[in-house]
């Protein structure tokens, strides 16, 4: 199939990502569109596993607060250059997971961050909700580790799911910025702020 310059320019302002890589998406797609977002996705998947252990010690120090003054949030997102913490890319990520924490209210950035104490309260708990539903006992720890999932897509900011794509978790968001931007990028830590409550 003859791939034009209009569907690579089209895939490209879909998916952000460079001209050649929109052009073989789609010539490995026969120029499906919805096939080759989805080739882009995965090949932004793997570059982003091979980036993840890289340093990231640039980045921002984001602000957000909510319409009404109620709410706020300071985000710290690092990157690997200066030159990238300037982007205006990476500069809206950042803002929206600064407005993903103020809609969401997550607790952690991810499950690693959830201390072993916590953990094995919320554990203790389902079990015992778990049991008192009569659920055989040989299958209650199994139940229980799939109630864990929803806790932490309720407590991890990583693992919520975004509010501009119910179809994505913050997780894959943060996946597809470092695909298209090329270097590793962390969200490192956060403060929310709520008028009248004590931040923990």
């Amino acid at each position: 199939m003859n791939i034009t310059a209009k569907m690579v320019s089209d895939l490209r302002t879909r998916t952000g990502a460079g001209i050649m890589d929109c052009k073989k998406a789609l010539s490995e797609t026969n120029g499906d569109v919805e096939a080759a977002i989805q080739f882009l996705r995965e090949k932004g998947l793997r570059a982003s596993e091979l980036k993840s252990g890289r340093a990231a010690s640039e980045g921002l120090v984001v602000s957000y607060i909510h319409p009404g003054n109620r709410i706020g949030v300071l985000v710290e997102v690092n990157c690997e250059t200066d030159f990238v913490a300037r982007t205006d890319q990476f500069q809206k990520f950042a803002k929206e997971i600064a407005m993903q924490i103020a809609a969401a209210k997550p607790k952690y950035v991810s499950k690693e961050d959830v201390p072993e104490s916590t953990l094995n309260s919320e554990k203790a708990i389902l079990r015992t909700q778990t049991l008192d539903e009569g659920k055989p006992e040989r299958i209650v720890d199994k139940i229980v580790e799939g109630r864990l999932g929803k806790f932490y897509s309720e407590m991890c900011l990583l693992e919520q799911v975004y509010i501009r794509d119910a179809d994505k978790t913050v997780r894959q968001l943060l996946q597809d910025s470092i695909a298209q931007l090329g270097e590793n990028i962390i969200v490192k830590r956060f403060a929310l702020y709520v008028l009248g409550q004590e931040s923990d």
